[in-house]
């Protein structure tokens, strides 16, 4: 299960609302080879027609819909997103307890 804290849902809802074309959209949390540890975190909304049952997993948090690729769900399973917004940094951040390793700015990791 991935979870989103209350900042994260509030950020994303907030981006929704500020975006006219995210109406029907869902977010989808991917895994992609790439980034300085070998696999990148994906954020992206999605239509609500490209969500499939065999493919993807769907949770429903804070009144938000996200799938996850089944296969993705492997590496990122329990992972925490959240959103940070400081002086030196502004973003989601991701708390894997799948990762053996992470690269210095969070957004990618290793298993």
């Amino acid at each position: 299960m991935i979870t989103l804290t209350d900042k994260a849902v509030k950020e994303i809802k907030r981006f929704m609302e500020d975006s006219p074309d995210c109406d029907d959209h869902i977010l989808r949390v991917a895994v992609a080879g790439g980034g300085c540890s070998g696999f990148e975190y994906k954020l992206a909304f999605v239509e609500r027609s490209e969500y499939s049952e065999k493919t993807h997993n769907k949770y429903e948090q804070g009144g938000l819909t996200l799938i996850v690729e089944k296969k993705a769900e492997l590496f990122i399973d329990g992972t925490t997103i959240d959103w940070v917004d400081e002086l030196s940094r502004r973003g989601f951040s991701f708390e894997n307890p799948n990762a053996a390793t992470s690269c210095g700015c969070g957004e990618s990791f290793s298993v």
